[in-house]
């Protein structure tokens, strides 16, 4: 999904969180790196389980100092409701208050907004995950990219040729090595050396009209995956893939709501250099004019398919890194966008107690005060929702407990 959406979320209390509501967040989740073994995440050799939040706009804040307090706002009201997990974009291709202004030329100040967001991340205890680059236009994506290599002369049929051409690809491995070597002027630590930062992602929402299969987006992957791990072995890895399945495992693609967009859930995860999966799930525009009840059920249906496909052929974590509920769909009512929330975090948490391979998720998003302007109706304000911050809690605070259990199971 295109990433000028905000996420606005009301919560109603999960019955099924209740006995876990006393369960305390570690205070010191930033004392290792987060690893894998097997099929579930761990850190310091014990269970790693969350509940997390999408903020994109973290660095593109933070490059403006007299703006850093909303930052700083967003980290510390997520950590008080026990989310330990952010993914945030470590990429602005051109445009406004650009970090990359042109290949290879860099704006310090908005690096500086960078370092800055993972070290307030560090002081709250929130793990990052970084993307590198977009599928879509904000931001500048890979159509800036493409333009990038217009402007030098190069031959481009199209956006898609982000995943083929020699200059796009070289292009963006300069960035993905700026980015990793880029020595904090705060913490005074390099972002591969600092385990504040949970893992880096490859792409958000990659998709490739020109190859519907997903083999073209698996070779480039599996070049990426490489690349990254040649110059980072300590983080972990992922995609950033919304989920939809290609041409590897036919019959899944029954599960896909109506179309294909050129990736490939089965194959393109099980490339070695990948860590763990990912999903994405927007019931409001994936599978719009449905009720609420068949939007709920197709969200089980898409969530615990890909569960099962974890576990049993990726034998890796899940993460479902983006879902939201717009204010602005058609019968929208706060009640409505509360059990979409329950019923999503129930399931989750259901999911995980069968044996940890789904590991959490990330809601989009989460939001400062007087950010108004961000707004595209999927927009929280923990501070100002009392009700969302409630389930959001709940849902970290059973996430917690249950990998607590899972390290010492009762007797």
């Amino acid at each position: 999904m295109s990433f000028t959406r905000t996420i606005c979320i009301s919560g109603l209390l999960l019955l099924f969180l209740t006995l876990a509501c006393e369960a305390r967040v570690p205070t010191n989740t930033n004392a290792g790196f987060i690893a894998v073994n097997g099929a579930h995440f761990e850190l310091n050799g014990s269970p790693f389980l969350f509940n997390g939040f999408n903020s994109y706009w973290l660095m593109h804040v933070a490059a403006e100092p007299s703006e850093r307090y909303k930052v700083t706002e967003v980290l510390k009201d997520a950590s008080a409701a026990g989310l330990s997990v952010c993914r945030t974009w470590a990429f602005s291709d051109g445009g406004d208050r650009a970090l990359q202004i042109s290949p290879g030329v860099y704006d310090e100040r908005v690096f500086q907004g960078l370092d800055f967001v993972i070290s307030e991340a560090k002081k709250y205890g929130v793990r990052l995950i970084l993307s590198f680059v977009n599928n879509w236009n904000d931001f500048g994506g890979k159509a800036q990219y493409v333009q990038w290599a217009r402007n030098a002369g190069a031959q481009i049929n199209g956006d898609d040729d982000f995943y083929t051409h020699p200059m796009l690809k070289d292009y963006y491995k300069n960035h993905i090595k700026k980015v990793i070597t880029r020595f904090n002027t705060i913490t005074r630590v390099a972002y591969r050396d600092d385990p504040t930062i949970m893992a880096w992602e490859l792409i958000n929402e990659p998709r490739d009209q020109a190859d519907y299969s997903g083999k073209t987006v698996n070779a480039w992957v599996q070049e990426m995956a490489s690349f990254v791990k040649s110059g980072d072995k300590k983080h972990l890895l992922e995609i950033g893939m919304e989920g939809f399945y290609g041409d590897s495992v036919p019959e899944r693609k029954q599960v896909n709501p109506g179309y294909q967009v050129g990736t490939d859930f089965i194959s393109n995860h099980l490339i070695n250099e990948i860590d763990f999966a990912t999903i994405h799930a927007y019931t409001d525009q994936w599978v719009s004019g449905q009720n609420d009840e068949a939007q709920l059920a197709w969200m089980q249906r898409w969530v615990t398919s890909h569960w099962e496909d974890a576990k049993t052929i990726l034998k890796k974590p899940l993460v479902l890194s983006e879902f939201g509920k717009s204010s602005r769909g058609q019968g929208y009512s706060l009640s409505s966008r509360d059990t979409f929330m329950g019923s999503v975090y129930k399931n989750i948490y259901n999911l995980a107690k069968e044996g940890g391979t789904m590991a959490g998720s990330l809601v989009w998003q989460l939001m400062a005060q007087g950010m108004e302007n961000y707004e595209d109706g999927y927009c929280i304000v923990l501070g100002q929702n009392p009700s969302t911050a409630g389930i959001i809690s709940g849902q970290s605070h059973a996430m917690t407990a249950l990998a607590n259990l899972v390290h010492n199971p009762l007797e």
